[in-house]
């Protein structure tokens, strides 16, 4: 079957950064939604009308995949406001009552970069946003969308979150 709009598609990859460095690879293919939200439109481009077996390198900008890093979301926040037990990555879903920044989103994920005795810095972004990424992918199936997958225009939670900037990554890739 060809990859055409909506189907499903189940890949495996490997995605390194722009120096080759190893960010994620997965030997065991998932399976997404082929036209609705489950993949970058990049990769989407680069499957249109292939079958199972096909392989492609992909170069994602960070426009492509999880956007530019934007530093209007990190900020400072009293560590009073922290669980005792805070500690540089760990990830608190939206800010924490109490905060003192105003006008961050509310429902993105935020990271601990930073611990100070005072004070923590909190960082809205995907660990990935402003960087350029390379996608070795491997089609390992393709089938006709269920009703359910139709509705719903996803197979499920994306593995890819975050592809714009401070939406919240549902999970880290996988």
């Amino acid at each position: 079957m060809q990859i055409s709009a909506p189907c499903v598609v189940s890949l495996s990859w490997r995605l390194e950064d722009a120096q080759g460095q190893l960010i994620d690879e997965l030997a065991e293919p998932l399976e997404f939604f082929y036209g609705g939200q489950d993949l970058f439109t990049k990769v989407e481009e680069a499957i249109d009308g292939q079958e199972a077996g096909f392989e492609a390198s992909v170069a994602l900008e960070p426009e492509d995949a999880f956007g530019d890093y934007d530093s209007g979301l990190v900020c400072f926040e009293s560590r009073t406001l922290m669980p005792e037990n805070v500690a540089v990555g760990m990830q608190f879903e939206g800010m924490p009552e109490g905060a003192a920044t105003e006008n961050m989103p509310p429902d993105a994920i935020y990271t601990v970069t930073e611990v100070y005795p005072e004070h923590v810095v909190l960082d809205g972004n995907h660990p990935l946003a402003g960087i350029g990424l390379r996608m070795y992918l491997k089609v390992r199936d393709v089938r006709e969308a269920t009703e359910e997958e139709l509705e719903a225009g996803s197979i499920g939670e994306p593995v890819f979150s975050l592809v714009t900037n401070g939406a919240p990554p549902d999970e880290p890739l996988h």
